[in-house]
This record gives C-alpha cells, sequence and structure tokens, in this order.
C-alpha cells in the first residue's frame, strides 16, 4: 500500500479529524489491499452504529412534472417526449396503506419540483399518508418557500431529502440552469432549522468533476451534519445535454460511500437506486461498504417508468410487490435484516418525541 493511504487511513481508523487531503487520499484507493481495507473499515464502522439492520424507505414518486432544466435529469422542463403524470391522492393514500400492510418504517414522498402543488396541497398529502400507517414521511420536492417547508412539518412530515448534487458551485449553475449552490444550502439550513431529520447528498462522476470535488462533497455533508447521504453514480440519460457522458464508475461510486461511512458514522447511507441500475449487484456492495438503507419503489406500477430521471432505472419494469420481494431476498442474501422500526437518526436529539425536535438543533 502507499505511504500516503497508510497515514490516511491509520487516521480513519482511529477517528482523528480528516482533511480534505486524507480524504482525496481515500477516495483514490487503488484497486486491491487499499480498496480492501478501506470498505472492511466502512463495514466495520457500519456495524458499530447500526448493527445488521437495513431499513426499508418505500418511494412513492407522485409527479414527474419539473420546472427546473438540470441538463443531467430525464424530467427536465425542456424534455418533450416524456409523458407527464400526478397520481391522484387516492391512489398514493393506497400505496402507503400497502407499505404499512408491509411494515415499512418510512415513506418518502418524491417528486420534480412540479408547481401545481402548493404547500397546502403538500400538506395534507402528508396528513393523509400520516394516517395511513405508523411510519415516518420524508419528502422530496425540492425547493420551496420557507412557508411551505413550514406548512409541511407541522402536518407532520419527519424528514427532508434535497441532494445538494455536487458541491463545486461552478459545475453546480452549470448543470442547473438558473438555481445556485448558495440557494440550495440555504434551504438546507432551513430545515434544520425547522426541526426536519435532513438528507442530501451528491452524485458521483458528473462531466467536470474531481477528486477534490467529491471531497468536498463529504465534506459538506459533514458540515451540515445531515442525517442521510444518498450517494450515487451519474447515469446520462438520451434526452438530456448529456446524453453522451460516460456514466459514473461503479467503484468510485463504492469508494465515495465507504469514506462517506467512516467520515459520517452515525448518517443513514443508502444503497441507492441508481447504484443498482449501474451494476446488477450494485446495492448488494454498497451494503458491504457502509450503506445500511434501501428505497424500494412502491409507486403503482403504471406511473413507474415514466419517472425517469435516468433510463432503465432498477424496479421500473416490476410491480411493487416484486420490488418489495426482490428488495427483502437482497437484504437476507447479503446476511442483514430488515430493520422493523421508523430508522430514525441514531443522534441523540431525534431520540426523543417528535414535538421536541424542532428548535432543538
Amino acid at each position: 500500500m502507499r505511504q500516503d493511504f497508510i497515514k490516511a487511513f491509520n487516521k480513519a481508523a482511529d477517528g482523528s479529524q480528516l482533511t480534505r487531503a486524507d480524504l482525496t487520499v481515500l477516495l483514490q484507493a487503488q484497486a486491491g489491499e487499499e480498496e480492501a481495507k478501506l470498505f472492511e473499515l466502512a463495514d466495520a464502522v457500519r456495524q458499530k452504529n447500526f448493527g445488521n439492520a437495513v431499513h426499508l424507505r418505500g418511494i412513492i414518486e407522485f409527479s414527474n412534472f419539473c420546472r427546473n432544466d438540470c441538463h443531467y435529469c430525464g424530467l427536465r422542463r425542456s424534455n418533450r417526449a416524456i409523458r407527464r403524470y400526478r397520481i391522484p391522492l387516492p391512489e398514493i393514500v393506497a400505496t402507503a396503506k400497502y407499505a404499512a400492510d408491509l411494515g415499512y418504517g418510512t415513506i418518502v414522498l418524491q417528486a420534480g419540483e412540479d408547481p401545481a402543488y402548493s404547500g397546502e396541497q403538500l400538506a395534507e398529502m402528508i396528513r393523509q399518508v400520516k394516517e395511513a400507517g405508523d411510519f415516518a414521511v420524508t419528502v422530496c420536492v425540492g425547493e420551496r418557500s420557507r412557508r411551505d417547508y413550514e406548512l409541511m412539518r407541522e402536518a407532520g412530515a419527519d424528514r427532508y431529502l434535497l441532494k445538494h448534487e455536487t458541491a463545486d458551485a461552478a459545475l453546480f449553475a452549470g448543470l442547473r440552469p438558473g438555481t445556485s449552490l448558495a440557494e440550495r444550502i440555504k434551504r438546507l439550513k432551513w430545515l434544520r432549522e425547522l426541526g426536519y431529520q435532513v438528507g442530501s447528498g451528491n452524485m458521483v462522476g458528473l462531466p467536470g468533476q474531481t477528486v477534490e470535488t467529491l471531497a468536498d462533497d463529504l465534506l459538506l455533508l459533514k458540515e451540515l451534519d445531515v442525517e442521510m447521504a444518498g450517494i450515487g453514480p451519474f447515469i446520462p440519460h438520451h434526452q438530456t445535454p448529456l446524453k453522451d457522458s460516460p456514466a459514473g464508475d461503479l467503484k468510485q461510486t463504492l469508494k465515495t460511500l465507504a469514506v462517506a461511512r467512516i467520515l459520517l458514522p452515525q448518517t443513514h447511507l443508502p444503497a441507492t437506486t441508481a447504484i443498482g441500475t449501474l451494476h446488477p449487484a450494485g446495492r448488494r456492495m454498497a451494503l458491504a461498504c457502509g450503506a445500511n438503507v434501501i428505497m424500494p419503489n412502491l409507486s403503482p406500477a403504471g406511473y413507474r417508468q415514466l419517472y425517469q430521471i435516468y433510463p432503465e432505472k432498477a424496479g421500473s419494469k416490476e410491480n411493487p410487490e416484486e420490488s418489495h420481494e426482490k428488495i427483502a431476498r437482497l437484504v437476507k442474501e447479503a446476511g442483514r435484516y430488515i430493520s422493523t422500526g421508523r430508522g430514525d437518526s441514531p443522534k441523540e436529539i431525534f431520540k426523543k418525541s417528535p414535538d421536541t425536535w424542532a428548535g432543538e438543533r
């Protein structure tokens, strides 16, 4: 092993504070012994903080309309080839009840940034979903006003997922016309102030990204003190400006996930759908590199193939029952078990009654 890797690895293993330079070295772990040591340490940190439980978070992708024109996303507003949809609220609630019957501890309400939904409408959706079962609700609908976030929190939303995508402000602005990293971070801080369990995350392999950028992504996640970090590979969509760009590298994604686990020992890390799309065994590999969450798609079958952030998304051609059974088998084959709880953050503040969360961060 290289001497600089040994030095950075020993700091990581001792729990010492890791610098940007340390993270950069770890992210470049070479195939063979270095990668093996990195993955082994990440798995040990996961085991120490979360045991062998895998938390399932059922996603309902309720709208594929989006006001943004991001260069990497198939839902971008300029994509005229996509058939748009909005799932009626009764179907959303019925799907949530189905998830409750399966024992899910979390429902994720996800959509593009659809301006048709007011804050009040989103709040009503959350209220009805919360009544469908005893689970936490995560919301992922992008950048909204602070008042909308307040309404959703008051309606019972427990968590909010707002991925920062890249910590490089120039790259962010170039890939997301009309938006800025500063506005993204401002909203992440609002969510923290409102008492949400906050999720963010980044893509690996974006055109123009460097390993130093990836290190900055991880440092930003640590600075934000997120409760969940979604880290997955960039996958090009044929109806976007980045259609001819190469996909993110599987090994680099796994190394980024592993370093994230070491840097963020008490943060939930999903084995993302994107990594399962990139490689058939991707999610199982991710579980061995520090991941402790899987987010199965529970959207009704008729809508699944229409939510194309990237093409051929894992599970998009299955029905909800098939998706659930496939994930249950995967977890068992990995030597893990499915948690029966909500999967709240292990941080002390989130072990209290939900009514005490707001204002204490």
